[in-house]
């Protein structure tokens, strides 16, 4: 709660006529504001409770509706994670790329159970089983913004994941979009933050990753 009325009280000194929408403060609107920032003051408040050095705080700005910026910092690794809309995205200054990976086999991937995880719990264990015995291998690391910066570094080959909100991921997809990867729904529709799915790729893995999603989906 520190570190969201932070951020929120230096978005309000810099840009007073702004929106905001914070995972703790909940959201102001103003008819006709176009600026809207997306913040997660902790994301992976699990593992910083427990002492486990997997946690960011992830900030978004959107612009009549579109994500434009995004920017995630790890503060454990010293590591920024940046993005704009159209210019690519950036690991402490250094341009980022997404993986080649072709094969599910030989892909990592990352995913994560929400709070909400027992709504859905067989559907979800269903398809972790499934990619499971498909890929590599598959982590849970508890902080889906750095799982989509880890996606959008080459670190991890793709991502999936549900009933997420949009301080979760507005910033990640963002980064992985402008890393070279793919960003959609369950179904291959397009991306919302609001949408409550997500699956992000390199691209290449994208439509067998979509294929067993959807093959498992009640």
């Amino acid at each position: 709660m520190a570190v969201e009325r932070e951020i929120r009280a230096r978005v309000e000194r810099r840009f007073p006529s702004h929106t905001f929408l914070g995972e703790e403060s909940g959201g102001s609107s103003a008819a006709g504001v176009p600026f809207r920032w997306i913040v997660d003051p902790i994301d992976g408040t699990t593992n910083f409770a427990h002492g486990l050095a997997l946690f960011c705080t992830s900030i978004a700005l959107e612009i009549d509706g579109q994500v434009m910026v995004g920017a995630i910092y790890d503060p454990m690794a010293d590591e920024l994670f940046t993005a704009e809309r159209g210019h690519g995205a950036r690991l402490n200054g250094r341009p980022l790329a997404v993986t080649n990976e072709a094969t599910l086999i030989d892909a990592l991937l990352v995913t994560g159970f929400p709070y909400t995880a027992s709504d859905h719990r067989q559907e979800q264990l269903a398809i972790f089983a499934a990619f499971l015995a498909e890929s590599r291998a598959v982590r849970r690391l508890g902080s889906a913004a750095l799982d989509l910066c880890n996606v959008a570094a080459g670190r991890f080959d793709a991502f999936w994941e549900q009933n997420l909100n949009a301080w979760d991921v507005a910033a990640g997809a963002l980064l992985v979009e402008e890393a070279g990867g793919r960003v959609t729904d369950y179904r291959g529709g397009p991306y919302s933050p609001f949408g409550r799915e997500i699956v992000a790729s390199n691209g290449a893995l994208h439509p067998r990753l979509l294929d067993v999603i959807t093959g498992l989906r009640r």
